[in-house]
């Protein structure tokens, strides 16, 4: 389908969304990759057709989303005489949701798109304030909804493909074939899901410290959905395994510091967490020779497998990661201890977006993937100041969960947050602080998509895509609250409808089996 000669550029860019959208993009890269080159050819050889808007931002979307080149300025042909969007497109739905899905591959700078965003965000919620409705009018109005709530380029993309799965089925014009594959595949992936679940839950109950360390909070599975989100390809088994094995013990090291030890008891676990030696563990007291052991072991054991495996040594950027995280949790640690407030906002967050542990993540996930990417580790995962891809999804990361948590930290008695502390430095009210974490939220998108949508990055693509897929579990699992630490109904529904619940298949699939 995707190699048919007589398909219109269109027509093929809309396959490719189908195909993206339902969870498939990974069986046919290279086939994508050339179908996208096709249809820059088409566009160069026809410049003069007519386009929609529509077809005009899908394409944008999808060129920019698979690294090509494509300019803003694609979208002066919807623009009047004095640089504002023409007022007759308010009127197409259609167009204005590809618009407003196409303004968030926007990088620093593109003053074109930002006002594409705000021009479709303002008409779209004009279209859902309509009273009159038909049947279709509930579709669209179900779509539109859907997307103003957070767009496709920051929605989780395993979960998004179960929801598209069921609004393509829904579509009259749906091809049979493509909804039976992608029903098939996410079936047979969510199988080897549920291998691995099995594989960590066994792992975590031989480790037990969720049995030991009774203060701290038992998030196998949210541990193993978050590390599917960063990681979400079939052939991510390894790397899944390992990042559920970080996130779990993340959460058992953040009560640690948050909720039961000490002051001194914490300078202590990290002292021993940086100097990164067995020894170290005389001096602590039993829950923490627990925790830490079992932290020293399982991280040498990663090291171990990468050297035996790919030759290379990470130990050195794995501990380092872990001290560094470290080091942020005993900062807030004593910054709660003394009921203090950092006095500048941009004190608290440079430490923040470390302990967030975005960058802990990503430097496993380098080395978790570099088989599958054959490449060097990088000077920039090894020094102080973490290259722009390791900092921007961090800095979403931090504020998803501030944004989220906040209220609670409160209640608890905890001072640290980018609430508290943007409200005190700013001199501003709650409601306008949260707006301008929003916007900082846009504004490290920004850098991340031109990590993330333009070619030439000195990182491979598997790598760039991960730390893309950090920021969209963050968005994911702080959408409706703390989805990690206080896991509600909607989020465990989100956790069945991917590793418990499979898609039934359709009733014509049935009829030709029998």
């Amino acid at each position: 389908m995707i190699h048919r000669t007589e398909e219109s550029p269109m027509s093929l860019v809309e396959l490719i969304d189908n195909i993206q959208r339902l969870g498939l993009t990974y069986k046919f890269e290279e086939d994508i990759n050339t179908a996208l080159h096709k249809v820059v050819s088409s566009q160069n050889r026809k410049h003069k057709t007519e386009k929609t808007l529509h077809s005009t931002s899908l394409t944008f979307r999808l060129l920019r989303q698979h690294g090509f080149h494509i300019s803003q300025d694609v979208f002066k042909n919807f623009m009047d005489k004095n640089g504002k969007f023409k007022a007759e497109i308010r009127y197409d739905v259609e167009g204005l949701l590809s618009l407003y899905e196409a303004s968030h591959l926007v990088l620093e700078g593109e003053n074109i798109l930002d006002e594409a965003r705000v021009f479709a965000t303002t008409h779209l919620n004009n279209y859902l304030k309509q009273n009159s409705r038909t049947e279709l009018d509930n579709k669209l109005e179900e779509q539109v909804s859907h997307v103003l709530e957070l767009p496709y380029h920051q929605r989780m993309h395993r979960l998004e493909a179960r929801y598209y799965i069921e609004t393509y089925r829904k579509n009259q014009s749906h091809d049979e074939l493509l909804l039976e594959l992608a029903i098939l595949d996410f079936n047979m992936v969510q199988s080897l899901y549920q291998q691995e679940l099995r594989a960590m839950s066994r792992w975590w109950n031989e480790i037990g410290l969720a049995k030991k360390l009774s203060f701290a909070r038992d998030r196998l599975m949210e541990s193993f959905f978050w590390a599917l989100g960063m990681a979400p390809n079939p052939q991510f088994s390894k790397c899944r395994e390992e990042l559920t094995k970080v996130a779990a013990f993340i959460t058992v090291i953040d009560d640690v510091y948050d909720v039961y030890g000490t002051l001194d008891e914490l300078e202590l676990f990290t002292d021993a967490v940086q100097r990164w030696d067995v020894k170290a563990i005389n001096s602590l007291p039993d829950y923490m020779k627990l925790c830490f052991l079992a932290l020293y072991n399982t991280v040498n054991d990663m090291a171990y497998d990468t050297l035996k495996e790919q030759g290379q040594n990470s130990l050195p950027y794995l501990t380092k990661a872990w001290s560094d995280l470290c080091k942020t949790f005993l900062q807030e640690a004593k910054w709660n201890y003394k009921r203090e407030i950092p006095p500048k906002f941009e004190e608290y967050l440079e430490n923040a977006w470390v302990s967030s542990s975005g960058p802990l993540f990503l430097t496993h996930s380098y080395f978790l993937l570099t088989p599958h990417f054959k490449h060097q580790p990088l000077p920039s995962l090894l020094s102080n100041n973490y290259h722009n891809l390791l900092r921007s999804p961090s800095i979403i990361f931090r504020l998803c969960n501030d944004l989220a948590t906040s209220a609670d930290e409160v209640e608890r008695g905890e001072t640290t947050n980018s609430m508290a502390s943007y409200m005190r430095d700013r001199g501003v009210s709650e409601e306008e602080a949260r707006e301008e974490l929003r916007n900082m939220n846009d504004r490290a998108w920004k850098k991340m998509n031109r990590e993330g949508v333009v070619e030439g990055s000195e990182f491979p693509k598997p790598f760039v895509e991960t730390a893309m897929n950090l920021a969209r579990i963050s968005q994911c699992t702080y959408q409706y609250g703390d989805g990690h630490g206080k896991p509600d109904g909607r989020s465990k529904n989100r956790i069945k409808s991917l590793l418990v619940d499979p898609i039934p298949l359709p009733n014509v699939y049935h009829l030709s089996c029998n």
